[in-house]
C-alpha cells in the first residue's frame, strides 16, 4: 500500500494531460453510485459538510476494472479563519479484483486537480476556440488550478481576479506568476464580468455574484462554487440568457443551485438542461453552437473524476 501527499499527487498530474484523461473516463464510463452528502452541526459555526464519493470501473468483456476507490471529503466554510482550505479530504484506491487497498492519498489536492480539469473539459465544447480573456472570481485553493486548466485548452492572453479580499486576490496573483501566468487585479466585477470571454467561479457565496445583464454575447460561464441548492453564484437571468450543461445531470439535480433555484422558480425548465460531461465526451450532444450563444458549466463534482485521477496518480509512482 503505498501513500502518497500532495507533493507525490503534483508531481502525477498536468495540464492538459489530466484534461484528456477525464475525457476518456467520461467516454468509457464507470459505476458512481449517488454520493452521501452529511450536514455536520458545529457549535458557533458555519455548518460543516462531509461527503463520502465511491466509484469503480465499468465491466468489460465480462470483467470487473481493474480499480475502484472512494473519497472521504470534508468543507468547513470558515477554515480560512484557521488559515486552512475549506475543502479536506482523503482518497482510498482500491483493486476491483481483491478488493486490497492500493493507495491513501491527499483527496484535497486530487478533488482541485480533477475539478479544473473537468472544467477545462467542458471549456473545450462549451468556450469559443478564440477565448483570450479569463475572468477568476474567488482566490481560494482552486483558482489556480482552475486559471492553469483553463490556459491549457484555451489560448488565454489576460487572466483578471476579482475577490471579496483583495490582499487575496494579489496572493493568487502572486502565485499565478510564479507559474509564468501574468494576472491583474479587479474590484469592479460587473465592467470585467462584461468584458470576459471565460469566467470562473470558485466561491462559497449563498447569492450571486454574476448577473446575466453584465454578459456579452460569448461569454462562457465555469462555475464550480456554490455546491448546495441554497447557494449560488449566478442569477436567473444568466439562466434565462444561457444554454445550461452540467458535469453530471444527477449531480446537478441533487445539489446544484444555480440549476436548482431558477429550475424551482419557473424560470427555466429541466429541458433547458442541454447535456452533461457523458454526453459531451460521447458526442451525444453538441456543444457550442454559435460564437455568440453564452453558455453556463455548472460543476458539482462526480466520483468518475476523483476515480480516473487517482489512477492516474497511482500508475505514474507504480510504473
Amino acid at each position: 500500500m503505498r501513500f502518497l501527499d500532495g507533493a507525490d499527487v503534483d508531481a502525477a498530474l498536468g495540464y492538459p494531460a489530466l484534461v484528456d484523461t477525464l475525457a476518456a473516463a467520461f467516454t468509457k464510463g464507470a459505476v458512481a453510485p449517488p454520493r452521501h452528502h452529511h450536514a455536520v452541526k458545529l457549535d458557533g459555526r458555519p455548518e460543516a459538510t462531509l461527503l463520502l464519493m465511491p466509484a469503480w470501473e465499468s465491466q468489460q468483456s465480462g470483467s470487473a476494472g481493474r480499480y475502484m476507490g472512494v473519497k472521504c471529503v470534508t468543507v468547513f466554510p470558515d477554515n480560512a479563519t484557521h488559515g486552512k482550505p475549506a475543502v479536506l479530504g482523503t482518497y482510498l484506491l482500491l483493486s476491483a479484483e481483491t478488493g486490497e487497498t492500493l493507495a491513501v492519498m491527499d483527496a484535497t489536492r486530487l478533488t482541485a486537480w480533477r475539478t479544473a480539469a473537468a472544467s477545462a473539459l467542458a471549456s473545450r465544447y462549451l468556450s469559443r476556440p478564440d477565448a483570450a480573456r479569463l475572468l477568476m472570481v474567488g482566490a481560494g485553493a482552486l483558482a489556480p488550478f482552475l486559471v492553469r486548466a483553463h490556459c491549457s485548452v484555451r489560448a488565454i492572453r489576460e487572466v483578471v481576479v476579482w475577490n471579496r479580499t483583495p490582499e487575496r486576490a494579489q496572493s493568487l496573483i502572486r502565485e499565478l506568476g510564479t507559474a509564468g501566468i501574468a494576472a491583474t487585479f479587479t474590484s469592479d466585477l460587473a465592467s470585467e464580468a462584461g468584458r470576459a470571454d471565460i469566467i470562473s467561479t470558485a466561491t462559497l457565496s449563498a447569492d450571486p455574484l454574476i448577473l446575466g445583464a453584465w454578459l456579452r454575447p460569448g461569454t462562457h460561464l465555469d462555475c464550480v462554487g456554490a455546491y448546495r441548492p441554497t447557494m449560488r453564484e449566478t442569477d436567473d437571468e444568466v439562466a434565462r440568457r444561457a444554454r445550461i450543461y452540467v458535469d453530471t445531470h444527477a449531480g446537478a439535480l441533487a445539489e446544484a443551485g444555480d440549476v436548482l433555484q431558477p429550475l424551482v422558480a419557473g424560470v427555466i425548465t429541466k429541458a433547458a438542461i442541454i447535456a452533461d460531461l457523458f454526453d459531451l465526451c460521447r458526442g451525444a450532444a453538441g456543444g457550442r453552437q454559435s460564437a455568440t450563444e453564452i453558455t453556463l458549466f455548472k460543476s458539482v463534482g462526480a466520483s468518475i473524476e476523483d476515480l480516473a485521477a487517482a489512477v492516474a496518480v497511482y500508475e505514474h509512482h507504480t510504473k
